[in-house]
Order: C-alpha cells, then structure tokens, then sequence
C-alpha cells in the first residue's frame, strides 16, 4: 500500500502534484476534459487543507521545445472554471524562470498554480537530475496523481522524489486499487477481454493474465494472428507475422494451465476499409483471400456476451473490431452493453476501450475506467511502474 496525501500533513506546505493534463485540442480548444475532471478530488482536497498547490503536467509530444501548441494555458482556464477560483499560470518556455519561482514562493494557503508544460524541457523524459532538482526546490511535498504517466521515468513523474517525501493522490490510488485488486484478489469467475490490434504489445500481458484469470477473451484484430497459429486462412486481416509462433504457445500454456481461452467463431469481413465495400459473415476458418476481418460475428457475440454475464470480475483493454466505423462497431457496442448489464466488477483498461464505452453511452455504468491506456497494460502485465515505486509505502 501506497501512501495518499491523506496520510501526510498538508497545511501550509507547498505541494507539488503531477497530473495528466494531456487533454485533446481543438487548436485552443479543450474537446474532452476527463482528464481534468479526474484530477479534481485531490487538488479540491489539498485546497481545503489549506495546502500552497502547484500542478504540473506534460501536454502531448513537443520534443523537448517550447511549442505553444502544446501550452498548458487553456487547462488553466479550464481549471479556474472547474475550481471556481483563479488558477495562476506563468507561460515560460523554460518551464521554470525566476518569476515562476517567486510565484510559488508566494502562493497563499489554499491558493493554486499550473507550471507551463514539462515536456518543454528536453530533461523531463530524460529523467535528468537537473530538473528534477529545478522542480523540486519549488515545492515541500510530491503528489502523484498522473496514473497515465506511471510507466514512464521521467522528472516530472519519479525524478523529482528523490527529493522530497512523496506520495500518491486520489486518482492513483483508485487505479492501483482497481487493477491491484483485480489481479492479486479478484471475485471469481475472473474474466480478461483483450482485443486491438498490436498483439505484440499485448502478449506479455496475456502471459501474465494466464496465471490468474479463469477465462480469456481474444477479440479485435490479434485475434487473426492466433488464427494464423492454427493455420487458419485469414486473407488480407491485419497479421503480427513476428508473434504468430508466441500466439501459438500461448493456446497451448491457456489449455495447460485450464484456462478458457475464447477466440471467436465467425467474423464480419470487409473488401477494404470503407462502410461502402462488399461484406460478409464468416467463419473463422473461411475468411476468403481478398477479405479482411473487421469485427466479430453474430454468433461470437453472443458467446462472448454469455462468458461476460457469468463473470464476477471482468477487465477489458481493446476493442472486438474497427469500432470507429459505424459498420463495424456492433461487436465493441455489445461487449460494452453486456459489461454495463453485468453484476460482475467491471474495469477497462483505458485507449480505446474507454474511448468505445464512452462512444456508445456505457462509461458510467463500469465499475472503473481507467485514465492510462499504455500504463493499465504495463500494470496488467505485472511491471514495477516508475511512477508509483518511486512512491511511499505505508
């Protein structure tokens, strides 16, 4: 167990608290604010407390240059508005400047303010001292609430703990509790779902999954990849050519270690990827040469329906086809609706999995969505994440 900013005195210290505020834009305009929204218990806790706050976050790939695309401004007003009060925030292409550090050295109890993006600095992904220290003198106490940055060493998110006590915010400990819980003490029948299309990031994670969970769910596009390890025709679907071999042995550790492992029974093929092409139902031994799988079958919905009503824990990371297209989205909506219409402890695992149950009007009926696509996969896979080692224990 972590320790939160619940057990540390907060009142009249300067807390730094690294959030994850790398929210989609519309050029200046924020067109989804989760992220933002998700980081509010603990900054609205430290602002009670009477604690000097100072938030800090990276917004997408700047490459270590002050590219005011990727400036924190609009987050700061976004901010103000949720908070009801001022958030300060100082643009300085350096990030931290003499001015910005007279700012934090004067914030008041309860007073807010948002550092310019990190990644400014070519340090921050880094994980260079330098900076580390910079940020670190600004404040007395390290918050990390940034659950979506955990699986990455960078200043802002481990290197800075090095230099003051260090703790997790609300946000955090609801990811670690979720996911910890599920992998390491789930209600059972536990039930892992996992599609998409990069089946070589994912094969990790199934390694680990196959030690733990009663039945596995193999949807989405990697789903071709273990049909060419059954030496199944796959035509023109998306194909791992490297992992086909892995794909293989992982059917064989699942039957050995008594796991169900489903893998689906007919297929939605498409001539190409468009809504206006030829299409057709097949099965998954007959998918034809100048097709392509683009989203599971009739009858493999309702399979994977029936596997998700009799689970007690279900975790999901990866949608069951092209979801995007409306065309080929029905089987992504009824994992979804069969996860909104279980009694089981429901968790997706962030990317697009989140993204299809926001799509399809369900995200407020899972137990927990997580915030981290990339570090919900590392966490289910089993690494140590930078971000939360670095953290106290309590």
């Amino acid at each position: 167990m972590k320790k939160t900013v619940r057990d540390i005195g907060v009142k009249g210290k300067r807390v730094l608290v690294r959030c994850d505020f790398n929210v989609p834009m519309n050029g200046t305009c924020i067109t989804d604010d989760v992220r933002i929204k998700a980081a509010l218990p603990t900054i609205e806790y430290l602002v009670k407390n009477g604690a000097k706050v100072i938030l800090m976050s990276h917004m997408g790939r700047p490459g270590g240059r002050a590219e005011m695309e990727y400036t924190l401004a609009p987050v700061a007003e976004r901010l103000s508005i949720l908070l009801d009060k001022k958030v300060l925030f100082i643009s300085c292409p350096e990030v931290i400047s003499e001015r910005v550090r007279d700012a934090a050295l004067k914030l008041g109890e309860g007073d807010v303010m948002l550092l310019e993006n990190t990644r400014f600095r070519k340090e921050e992904t880094k994980n260079l001292d330098t900076f580390s220290k910079e940020l670190s003198e600004l404040g007395e106490v390290f918050v990390n609430d940034a659950f979506g940055t955990a699986h990455r060493a960078h200043c802002s998110t481990a290197g800075i703990s090095a230099y003051m006590p260090s703790v997790s915010g609300f946000l955090m400990e609801k990811e670690i509790g979720f996911l910890g819980d599920a992998l390491e003490d789930p209600e059972r029948p536990f039930l892992a779902i996992m599609g998409g299309a990069k089946v070589k990031d994912k094969i990790p994670v199934i390694e680990n999954l196959l030690k733990k969970v009663d039945s596995l769910i193999i949807g989405g596009g990697m789903a071709y990849t273990f049909f060419k390890a059954m030496d199944f025709e796959i035509g023109k679907s998306i194909l791992d050519n490297e992992s086909i071999e892995l794909a293989g042995e992982l059917i064989k550790k699942a039957e050995a270690g008594g796991v169900k492992m489903l893998l689906p029974e007919d297929v939605l093929c498409s001539e190409e990827f468009s809504e206006e092409c030829r299409r057709g139902i097949y099965e998954k031994d007959s998918i034809p040469k100048d097709m392509m799988g683009m989203d599971i079958g009739p009858r493999t919905m309702e399979l994977f329906a029936a596997e998700i009503d009799s689970a007690r824990t279900v975790v999901w990371n990866g949608p069951m086809g092209v979801f995007e297209m409306d065309s080929f989205s029905e089987g992504t909506k009824i994992i979804a609706e069969a996860m909104a219409k279980s009694s089981a402890l429901t968790i997706i695992g962030g990317g697009d999995s989140a993204a299809a149950v926001e799509k399809f009007g369900m995200a407020k009926k899972m137990d927990h969505i997580s915030t981290g696509g990339g570090a919900s996969l590392e966490f289910l896979e089993g690494r140590e994440l930078p971000g939360i080692a670095v953290l106290e224990d309590k």
